[in-house]
C-alpha cells in the first residue's frame, strides 16, 4: 500500500470520526437541554452539572466544527486580493494565504497546549469527575487538526502550481 492510500485512508477515518463525534454532541445537547427545561418547567429543580456540561459540549462542538470547516474550505475568508487577482496570480495567493494560515494555526496549538498544561497544574474544579484539563483537550486536539489540514491546503496548491508550470513549458516547447 503506498503512502497515498495510506494518508487517504487517515483523513477518511478522521472525517468519520469528527463528522460521527459531531453528530453523537449535538444529539447529547439537544437531549440534555429540553430535558433542564422539561425539569424546570416542572418540577422546578433541574440537574447542577448540566449547564456546565453543555457549555463544553457547545465548545466542542464549536472547535470541531472549524475543524470541519477548515477541511472542506469552508472557513471564514477574507479574500479581497485574491478575487480582485488575474487567474494565473492566484494559485500564489492561495498558496500565500495558506502559509499564513497554518503559521497562526500552529502558534495556536502551541498556545493551546501551554494552556491545557497550566490546568494540568492549576486546574479548577473537575466537572463529573473529570478534571478540567481534559474538557480543555479540545483546544490543542483542533488547532492541530486545522494545522494539518492548512498544511494539506499547501500540499494542493505547491501540485497546482506544479502542474501549471510544467503545463506552460509543455505549451512553450513547441515548434
Amino acid at each position: 500500500m503506498s503512502h497515498r492510500q495510506v494518508a487517504r485512508q487517515i483523513l477518511t477515518f478522521e472525517k468519520r470520526l469528527i463528522d460521527g463525534l459531531l453528530c453523537l454532541l449535538l444529539v447529547a445537547m439537544i437531549v440534555l437541554a429540553c430535558l433542564q427545561i422539561g425539569l424546570r418547567t416542572f418540577f422546578s429543580s433541574g440537574l447542577l452539572w448540566a449547564d456546565p456540561l453543555l457549555r463544553y459540549l457547545v465548545l466542542w462542538c464549536g472547535m470541531l466544527g472549524a475543524v470541519v470547516a477548515t477541511r472542506e474550505k469552508k472557513h471564514i475568508a477574507i479574500d479581497v486580493v485574491g478575487y480582485l487577482a488575474p487567474e494565473q496570480v492566484k494559485p500564489w495567493i492561495g498558496l500565500v494565504i495558506d502559509l499564513f494560515s497554518s503559521l497562526v494555526a500552529a502558534v495556536l496549538t502551541w498556545a493551546a497546549v501551554i494552556f491545557v498544561r497550566n490546568e494540568v497544574l492549576f486546574g479548577s474544579y473537575p466537572l463529573l469527575t473529570v478534571p478540567s484539563w481534559i474538557w480543555n483537550l479540545i483546544f490543542p486536539t483542533a488547532f492541530g487538526l486545522i494545522t494539518i489540514h492548512f498544511l494539506l491546503a499547501i500540499a494542493a496548491d505547491i501540485r497546482l502550481l506544479a502542474s501549471q508550470s510544467s503545463r506552460g513549458n509543455e505549451a512553450g516547447s513547441g515548434p
